[in-house]
């Protein structure tokens, strides 16, 4: 599956399967470790939907993000993807230093956004030093923002 059938599928999905998503998205750019976050607008938190690749002893920390802390956190404050080419040298103050723990290196987190609204995060990364293209950064949001359509759709039901 392509990315633009991968982005219609979610669109039309009766119902959200994120780690499934999460799965193929990870397969679409050949990566190894993910994260799926959405938001709790009660709480201004993100809330873990799906995951694949994180050791459980990490879990505790991404279970739940704050808004503004971490490349999750960081990407849902800005509304933009935000991403690192090696995880494990990063010095921007983005990185977690927990999150030198999963052992990946390039690294890229989008917000889940539709007409400005944030509704998550979708966090990919690779086990080598990786800096995503402009195109691979617009696919990536255009995915998340697919999810963030497909969750504003389900909480209208």
């Amino acid at each position: 599956m392509n990315k633009e059938d991968f982005i219609e599928s979610i669109k039309n999905a009766p119902h959200a399967d994120w780690q499934a998503w999460l799965e193929q998205t990870l397969s679409l750019f050949d990566c190894v470790t993910g994260t799926l976050h959405t938001l709790e607008p009660a709480s201004d938190a993100l809330e873990l939907k799906a995951m694949q690749g994180i050791p459980d002893f990490l879990l505790p920390k991404m279970s739940r993000i704050p808004v503004g802390k971490g490349m999750a956190g960081i990407a849902a404050e800005r509304k933009e993807a935000v991403q690192v080419c090696n995880l494990q040298t990063d010095e921007s103050g983005v990185v977690r230093p927990g999150a030198k723990d999963t052992k990946v290196e390039g690294a890229i987190t989008a917000p889940m956004l539709w007409q400005g609204k944030l509704f998550g995060t979708l966090g990919i990364a690779k086990k080598d030093p990786y800096e995503f293209t402009t195109e691979e950064s617009e696919a990536l949001m255009g995915i998340a923002a697919a999810m963030a359509l497909h969750q504003l759709r389900s909480a209208a039901r």
